[in-house]
């Protein structure tokens, strides 16, 4: 008898690729999940140490005293308190009594999204979502955040959003972005009423299994490092898409709910966003494959609060309660699905950071995560979910300098991460008591003295 197609989709589906085994140990790489191999270069420039604070170890979830001495990009070392192994000419910051942790990571964002504030005929402009993008980016950096994943947004604003802050040419965290939903036609994102917030410039409309391994090739080229999908699918395009992107070497996260949720957790998907309805048997199954889940409990309670439900979506055909979302929170929490925190930041909601990724770090202590198991989620569970935990998510030598410094014991109140002091990515401070830092430009001199000089 032939096995069940769900089965033997299960069967075809095709392992990430880990590129880790084809890059030389130590070598270097653009910093994303697309490991494209850059040049190495060894800690250079002066040394900066911050002194004598409570080092927070996200493996472990101990708290001690200690310093962190950085050099160009990297942790070179985590000393003891009573240390000064560090050259003399250092800059020395004395953190003697606050927190001192890895950045935090958001993974689920929407920079690019118009909010009440954007003109309507500006709404689905690459040029004005880059400029909401990079406001929005300052204020994830002044809120402690060092890397975020961006699931979508207007057209190819995502793209050079990422690029530029790889490069550190904007005061921003890390991006990781998928660039564009890839759904069915009609499918999250695209139903009508068709608004400039949702339709073809933010996602796209594919039907069959080549059309979607052909959407996921076409994200990746335009700089993806995550692909997302969304409901509505048929289980032939789900699995062309989970395997075309396991094939390059990325995961794959998905918008759906009910059936669909099922499809997708068969044909191998890494992750599921939001508390959307499943059944007990997708959970169980969620377990058994090791999908994981960014349930985003907060904002929508923000629409629960505001709106007492979800309505007019053909993509949102169900009834959504807070109890509902919080039960499906447990239920994955018991059957032991890995969880990580994001927020799900579209359009005003930006306007809530922090306050929204502290209500969802709640949301994790009030379904039966400790404090540091909080901070952990956000930290080195969510750098494991982007495949990036061997460069971000803990502290320590060879690891990118991804730091913040908190006035405060987030590991004993988590709104004590309203009070981050000083934020550094990539080994630079980008903020200092709380606050943006923008170096000043150095300008390039004339390849000779102008005007010339007479004879």
């Amino acid at each position: 008898m032939a096995a069940p197609a769900a089965d033997a989709g299960r069967e075809a589906s095709v392992p990430r690729t880990d590129r880790h085994d084809w890059i030389v140990p130590g070598g270097d790489t653009d910093h994303t999940p697309r490991m494209i191999p850059e040049r190495a270069e060894a800690p250079s420039g002066r040394v900066t140490v911050l002194r004598g604070g409570l080092v927070f170890d996200t493996q472990s979830l101990r708290v001690a005293p200690g310093s962190v001495v950085m050099q160009g990009e990297r942790v070179i070392a985590v000393l003891s308190p009573d240390s000064t192994a560090w050259p003399a000419d250092a800059r020395v910051i004395d953190v003697a009594g606050k927190f001192v942790m890895p950045g935090l990571i958001d993974m689920h964002v929407h920079l690019t999204y118009p909010d009440n504030a954007t003109p309507y005929d500006v709404q689905a402009e690459d040029a004005d979502g880059v400029l909401r993008g990079e406001r929005n980016l300052r204020w994830f950096i002044e809120a402690g955040f060092t890397s975020v994943r961006d699931l979508n947004g207007v057209g190819d604003a995502p793209y050079r959003l990422a690029d530029w802050a790889a490069e550190d040419a904007i005061a921003a965290p890390r991006v990781f972005t998928a660039g564009h939903i890839i759904t069915g036609t009609g499918g999250h994102a695209t139903e009508r009423p068709v608004r400039p917030s949702h339709g073809p410039d933010y996602a796209w409309e594919r039907n069959g299994a080549d059309a979607w391994r052909a959407a996921v090739r076409e994200t990746f080229k335009k700089g993806a490092s995550v692909i997302k999908v969304a409901s509505h699918f048929a289980p032939d395009e789900i699995q062309a898409a989970v395997d075309e992107a396991h094939r390059l070497g990325l995961k794959v996260t998905c918008d759906c709910e009910t059936i669909y949720t099922q499809m997708a957790v068969e044909a191998g998907i890494d992750m599921i966003e939001h508390p959307l309805p499943r059944t007990d048997r997708t959970i169980a199954e969620m377990a058994q494959h090791h999908t994981a889940s960014v349930p985003t409990l907060q904002v929508y309670q923000n629409v629960l609060d505001r709106a007492g439900g979800f309505w007019g979506s053909t993509s949102r055909r169900f009834t959504m309660t807070s109890d509902a979302n919080f039960e499906l929170f447990r239920k994955m929490k018991k059957a032991g699905i890995v969880m990580g925190v994001g927020t799900d930041t579209i359009g005003d909601a930006n306007r809530m950071i922090p306050n929204i990724y502290i209500a969802e770090l709640k949301w994790f202590v009030k379904g039966g995560y400790s404090i540091p198991q909080a901070l952990q989620a956000a930290t080195l569970t969510n750098a494991k979910l982007l495949a990036m935990d061997d460069l971000i998510g803990t502290i320590q030598p060879g690891k990118l300098a991804d730091v913040i410094v908190v006035d405060g014991r987030p590991d004993q109140d988590i709104d004590a991460l309203r009070k981050v002091s000083m934020v550094f990515k990539d080994g630079r401070m980008m903020v200092k008591d709380g606050a943006v830092v923008i170096p000043p430009h150095v300008p390039v001199p004339l390849p000779k003295p102008s005007p010339a000089e007479a004879p």
